[in-house]
C-alpha cells in the first residue's frame, strides 16, 4: 500500500507502486492532461517518476512556478534538439533555466547568425509540434562517459568525469537526441508551445577565459503566448531605455579603455549625481547621522582582521610600500569602526549612527563590467550604526520607514523586502548568527512588513534585509540594504561602557538606501527613459529664441532663472526654431521656453512641457512658481507623457 498525502492535507491510498502520471490520472484526467512534473517531498521529479513508498506529492503544472521553469529547461534542450538536428557538427555543452528564460552553449565552426537563429527556432517548433515523448535513464558514471564519446560530444564527456568516480549519471531523451541532465523535464515537446530566441553571445567554457570561447543561444520560454508577448514588450522597452546609450545620447557620461569599469562623468550626468548626494545627505542629517570620511587604503592588516581578506580578497585592489602590504577599501564598514575606536564611548551615545559617501573599489572581472550597472569604483551612500542588542529592532524598523520616503520620492512605489540568511561561506558561529536572523525577523514584524527569505545569500559577516525596487517596466532592483554584525565589531575591538561601567561590543548595522550611486543612476535613468523628474533633471529649463532680436531677452530669462537656483542653458543660434525645439526636446529637458519680440515686449514667456504639450504663454514669476512646486513636490513629470519627445 502507497499513501500519497496532497498539498491540501487530503491523503490517497493505493495497492501498489505508481507513477506521479498516474496519481495526476487518478484525480482527475483534466489533471493529467496539464501535468509537466511532481514535486515528492518536495524535490521535483518527472511525471514518470515511479512512487513506491509513502510520501508527499504536488502536481505541478504550467500555473506553477516550478512548472515554468521545468517548461524552460525542457525548451533549452529543444534548442539542442534542434542545432544537432541542423548542425551535426556543433558540440553541446550545458544549458540552463536563468531569469525568464534558459541559454545553451554550443562549440561550433563558425559563428551563429541571426538568420540561423530563425532557422533554430523553426526547427524546434517543428520538434515540438511532433509531441515525442521524453524518457530518462540512468548509466554508471563510466558507461555514460563512453557513450558521449561514441558519439563525438568531448564536452559532455568531460562535464560527466568531473562526477565522482561510482556514481550514476542522468541522460533523457528525445526522438533522436539524448542528453546529459539531472531533470525533471516535461513529459512530452508537445508541451513546449511559447518560446522565441533571443540573441547570441560568446562564454568561455566552464567560465575561464583560457578555454575555448563557445557560442550561447539565450531564449525565453513561457506557458502562455500574452506573457511572453509581455516580456518581449518589455525586453524592447529595456533597450529603449539601456543607460549606457542615453548617457551618450544625453552627454552625461562616457567610458575608456584607459580605465575600465571606471566612469568619465560629463557636466550634465554630474549635474544629476550632485542632486541625488546633496538629496541623501539631508536624509543623513534629518535622520541622526554624523558623516565622516575614512581614507581610500589601508593596511592589509585590518582587512586581515575584518576577514574581508580571507572572505574577498580576490575582488580586491592592492598595493605596496615602503616594503608595507595595502588594499583599496571594497567596503567602508572597517574605517568606521576604527573612527568609532578614537574615542571611548558610553552606552548613552548609542545608537551612534555615521554616514559616509564613500568609493569603494572592486576588482570585478572585465566580462561583468556593464555600463554604470556594474563598475570597478563606485560610491555608496554608506552608513554604519553602533548599537546595543536592544536597539536593533528599532533601529531597523526606523530605517524601513526612511527607506521607503527615499525611493518614494525618486518615483518608485513597489518595493520587495527580502531576508538574505547565512551563507556557507561566513564569520561567527551558529548562535550569533542565530541571533541575528532574529533580531532582523522581529524588526520586520514590528514594521508590518512581509518578507521572502533567501537561504544562503547573506553577506559573510552577517544576515541583511534587502529592499527590491520594481521599475516603470517591471524589473526588479536589489537596491538598499541593512545588515546586523555581531562580527566585525569584535574582530577589530570596537567597546563601549555600559551601563555597569563593564567594557561591551556594540552591534554595527551596516546601511545603504539607494547603494551604489553610479548603479542608482543607472536604473534611474532607465526607470525615466533618461526623462529625468524636474528636481533631478541636469538641465531643468531651455530658453529658445525666435529671432535675433529676441537674444538679449532669451539671455536675461536665463539669468533670472539661473539666479533663484535653477538649471537653465539658452540657445540663441541661428537656427530655426522649430529646429531647435525638436532638437532640445530630444535632449529630454522638462521645459522649453521659447521667446520672440511679443514676448520680450510683455516680459512673458510660452512654455512647452515635456512630450511636446504646450502648456500655454505665462509671466515668468508664474513659470517660476510651477518649476518650484514641481521641485519642491518632486513631481515626477510635469506632463502627461515622458515617452514622446
Amino acid at each position: 500500500m502507497v499513501v500519497i498525502t496532497l498539498p491540501d492535507g487530503s491523503k490517497r491510498e493505493y495497492p501498489e507502486p505508481l507513477t506521479v502520471a498516474a496519481v495526476a490520472q487518478s484525480i482527475g484526467s483534466g489533471l493529467a492532461k496539464a501535468a509537466l512534473a511532481g514535486k515528492l517531498n518536495g524535490n521535483l521529479v518527472d511525471t514518470s517518476h515511479l512512487i513506491d513508498k509513502d510520501a508527499n506529492l504536488a502536481i505541478i503544472t504550467d500555473k506553477d512556478a516550478d512548472g515554468v521553469d521545468v517548461i524552460r529547461h525542457s525548451t533549452a534542450h529543444l534548442l539542442a534538439y534542434a542545432v544537432k538536428e541542423l548542425f551535426p557538427e556543433a558540440q553541446v555543452t550545458i544549458g540552463p533555466v536563468i531569469g525568464n528564460g534558459f541559454y545553451y552553449d554550443f562549440s561550433y565552426k563558425r559563428p551563429f547568425t541571426p538568420e540561423d537563429l530563425e532557422t533554430i527556432e523553426r526547427r524546434m517548433a517543428e520538434l515540438a509540434k511532433k509531441d515525442e515523448v521524453i524518457t530518462r535513464k540512468v548509466l554508471p558514471r563510466n558507461e555514460a562517459v563512453a557513450y558521449f564519446k561514441s558519439i563525438g560530444e568531448h564536452y559532455k564527456s568531460e562535464i560527466i568525469l568531473s562526477i565522482p568516480a561510482g556514481e550514476d549519471v542522468s541522460l533523457y531523451t528525445e526522438g533522436k537526441f539524448t542528453d546529459l541532465c539531472r531533470g525533471p523535464h516535461v513529459p512530452s515537446t508537445g508541451k513546449l508551445k511559447v518560446f522565441k530566441l533571443l540573441r547570441v553571445a560568446g562564454a568561455y567554457w566552464r567560465g575561464d577565459s583560457k578555454n575555448e570561447m563557445l557560442q550561447r543561444i539565450y531564449g525565453t520560454a513561457w506557458a502562455k503566448k500574452e506573457d511572453q508577448d509581455a516580456h518581449l514588450h518589455m525586453l524592447e522597452e529595456a533597450e529603449k531605455r539601456d543607460h549606457r546609450k542615453l548617457g551618450k545620447q544625453l552627454d552625461l557620461f562616457h567610458f575608456q579603455e584607459e580605465a575600465p569599469g571606471l566612469i568619465f562623468w560629463h557636466p550634465r550626468g554630474w549635474a544629476i549625481w550632485q542632486q541625488v548626494e546633496q538629496y541623501m545627505r539631508k536624509i543623513y542629517q534629518d535622520h541622526g547621522y554624523q558623516e565622516v570620511k575614512a581614507p581610500q587604503i589601508i593596511d592589509r592588516s585590518l582587512w586581515e582582521k575584518s576577514g574581508h581578506w580571507e572572505n574577498y580578497k580576490e575582488n580586491m585592489f592592492t598595493t605596496e610600500s615602503e616594503s608595507r602590504a595595502y588594499a583599496l577599501k571594497p567596503m567602508n564598514c572597517p574605517g568606521h569602526i576604527l573612527i568609532f575606536n578614537s574615542g571611548l564611548h558610553s552606552y548613552r551615545e548609542l545608537p551612534l549612527r555615521f554616514g559616509e559617501f564613500g568609493q569603494c573599489h572592486r576588482n570585478e572581472p572585465s566580462g561583468a563590467l556593464h555600463g554604470l550597472m556594474r563598475v570597478r569604483g563606485f560610491t555608496q551612500d554608506d552608513g554604519h550604526i553602533f548599537c546595543t542588542e536592544d536597539q536593533i529592532q528599532s533601529e531597523v524598523a526606523d530605517f524601513d520607514q526612511v527607506v521607503r520616503s527615499v525611493y518614494q520620492d525618486f518615483g518608485f512605489t513597489e518595493v520587495a523586502v527580502k531576508l538574505a540568511l547565512r551563507p556557507e561561506k561566513r564569520v561567527g558561529d551558529d548562535a550569533i548568527w542565530d541571533k541575528a536572523e532574529t533580531a532582523l525577523r522581529g524588526a520586520l514584524k514590528t514594521s508590518g512588513q512581509e518578507w521572502e527569505e533567501l537561504p544562503g545569500e547573506g553577506a559573510f559577516y552577517g544576515p541583511k534585509i534587502e529592499y527590491h525596487l520594481k521599475d516603470s517596466i517591471g524589473r526588479s532592483w536589489q537596491c538598499g540594504t541593512i545588515q546586523v554584525d555581531f562580527s566585525m565589531p569584535s574582530r577589530l575591538g570596537a567597546e563601549y561602557v555600559a551601563v555597569d561601567n563593564s567594557r561591551k561590543t556594540p552591534v554595527m548595522l551596516h546601511r545603504a538606501i539607494v547603494g551604489s550611486l553610479e548603479r542608482f543612476i543607472g536604473i534611474l535613468i532607465e526607470n525615466h527613459a533618461g526623462a529625468m523628474p524636474v528636481w533631478l533633471a541636469p538641465v531643468q529649463v531651455a530658453v529658445l529664441n525666435i529671432s535675433e532680436n529676441s537674444g538679449q531677452y532669451a539671455l536675461k530669462v536665463e539669468q533670472l532663472l539661473k539666479k533663484q537656483g535653477f538649471r537653465v542653458v539658452s540657445d540663441l543660434r541661428n537656427e530655426k526654431i522649430t529646429y531647435k525645439i525638436r532638437d532640445h526636446a530630444l535632449q529630454k529637458h522638462p521645459y522649453i521656453l521659447v521667446v520672440g519680440d511679443k514676448e520680450a515686449n510683455g516680459n512673458l514667456v510660452a512654455v512647452r512641457g515635456r512630450g511636446s504639450v504646450d502648456l500655454g504663454v505665462m509671466t515668468i514669476d508664474a513659470f517660476t512658481e510651477r518649476l518650484q512646486e514641481d521641485i519642491f513636490h518632486r513631481v515626477v513629470t510635469p506632463v502627461a507623457s515622458t515617452s514622446a519627445v
